[in-house]
């Protein structure tokens, strides 16, 4: 695990739009302040980067924008996932081909697939794809919750390299660790349980905090990395309103909402997704402040 590089703190980044378009200055001047922050990777493309209501391609233009702007500075992890999974495989042979380090595959949604089905799905990726790719599991979106025996059957497979947990179950990960190996990368997903993932043996975080507050995302993660809990404590205290706050509306409006206010960001989202209520604004400022932020 030491010789992995995905690890650390790692933004599931937001994907700016101007006058309904993909904002490509904004969005490299968001990767090249997360760099500057401190981050362990980008992920681009992901829920928080409104893939599904991005063009098949928009997605890949984001994809290579991403990977050109990092320029191997730190590792991307592309969002490739579907509920095709053929469509899966040509986002994952996409990121390869423009030089992404892995793929994001979350498990497929609305269909709801058997545990078997899961498991062929990724194999089928695997297969088709020589690329690490790490299962993206998300029951409260998917409504699948893929099982940890399925986990075990597809760390054996040789580019199913880890996983983004975001189930905020913190049972699950010694059980991963137990049974899927050495070598088995375990992110969480979930910004408000992501010291308690660190604690349990977890090698980082995908965050959507990190959109805001790279710098401090950064220091928290390194803090824990380095087994220190007592400024990991503070920097989750530091950090945790913000994290709940970003979710107090369809994300990612309310994180579209706080980089405005930092002057980072126009509040664009597309529909279905509105931009977040007047109501929860308040909340989200007073978070901010509290981490220093404004």
């Amino acid at each position: 695990m030491v010789h992995s590089p995905f690890k650390g703190v790692i933004p599931a980044l937001v994907t700016p739009f101007l006058n309904g378009e993909v904002d490509e200055k904004g969005f490299v001047a968001l990767v090249e302040r997360q760099i500057a922050g401190g981050v362990h990777g980008l992920v681009p493309v992901g829920t928080t980067g409104e893939t599904s209501t991005l063009s098949h391609d928009e997605h890949k233009r984001v994809v290579e924008l991403c990977v050109k702007t990092a320029r191997g500075r730190v590792p991307v992890i592309a969002g490739a996932g579907s509920n095709s999974t053929d469509e899966a495989i040509d986002l994952a042979r996409h990121a390869k081909t423009v030089g992404a380090d892995a793929a994001l595959v979350v498990t497929p949604y609305y269909n709801r697939p058997s545990q078997e089905g899961m498991y062929q799905h990724y194999k089928a990726i695997n297969d088709a794809v020589e690329l690490p790719v790490f299962v993206y599991n998300v029951p409260g979106r998917s409504g699948v919750d893929i099982s940890n025996d399925t986990l075990v059957r597809l760390s054996k497979l040789p580019n199913i390299v880890g996983i983004k947990d975001a189930t905020g179950d913190l049972t699950r990960i010694s059980m991963q660790r137990i049974t899927c190996g050495p070598d088995w990368v375990m992110l969480s997903g979930d910004d408000p349980t992501a010291l308690g993932y660190m604690a349990h043996g977890g090698h980082g975080v995908i965050s959507v905090t990190s959109n805001v507050a790279p710098d401090a995302c950064a220091t928290f993660m390194n803090a824990c990395v380095s087994n220190d809990w007592e400024t990991a404590r503070y920097w989750q205290d530091r950090l945790i309103k913000l994290h709940k706050a970003l979710f107090l509306d369809s994300s990612p409006g309310p994180t579209k909402f706080a980089l405005a206010q930092l002057g980072l960001s126009t509040e664009d989202v597309r529909l279905p997704i509105t931009p977040c209520s007047e109501a929860v604004r308040p909340a989200i400022v007073e978070a901010m402040r509290e981490a220093g932020l404004v």
